[in-house]
């Protein structure tokens, strides 16, 4: 069994706290991917379709950009990845990581917090941003998530 990692974007703190958690169930290391201009209240209202968050997702080319932090994901061979659901699918900011990385030959588990969505076309999204990657989806990890559905998640490995 390789070396694991959970690399997680979160805007509210919801994804950060399951992130965690995964973390130590899998005894994976983590990280947290970083826009370069973090989200203001203002820019998450979904209700104004001029706040950032709407028109990156409106445009699902738009890539912002992260911190690149210092990580060697060469080092891994699972990436457990984690994020929010925003208008159905993972924040660009998600594609963003993936294609800021080789993530060639990497297993990639993927979970999402949401209040009312579920995964909807996530990995199918996020598969041309890590060519040659698998996907595995770990599902939604919502409210107080139970230890039997993190084990579930951290046995894709």
């Amino acid at each position: 069994m390789g070396k694991k990692i959970v690399c997680y974007f979160s805007a509210g703190g919801n994804t950060k706290k399951v992130a965690e958690k995964l973390s130590q169930k899998a005894e994976a290391d983590i990280y947290e991917i970083k826009p370069k201009i973090s989200y203001t209240k203002e820019d998450l209202n979904w209700m104004d379709k001029k706040s950032r968050s709407s028109v990156e997702m409106a445009d699902r080319t738009i890539r912002p950009e992260i911190i690149k932090g210092d990580i060697n994901l060469d080092e891994y061979d699972t990436i457990y990845l984690g994020f929010p659901i925003w208008w159905g699918v993972a924040p660009t900011v998600v594609n963003t990581f993936l294609e800021a990385y080789d993530m060639k030959g990497k297993k990639i588990v993927v979970f999402a917090t949401s209040g009312t969505s579920g995964m909807g076309d996530s990995v199918k999204e996020l598969q041309p941003s890590a060519p040659g990657a698998t996907f595995l989806e770990g599902g939604m990890l919502n409210g107080i998530v139970s230890d039997s559905k993190l084990d579930k998640v951290a046995s894709l490995a």
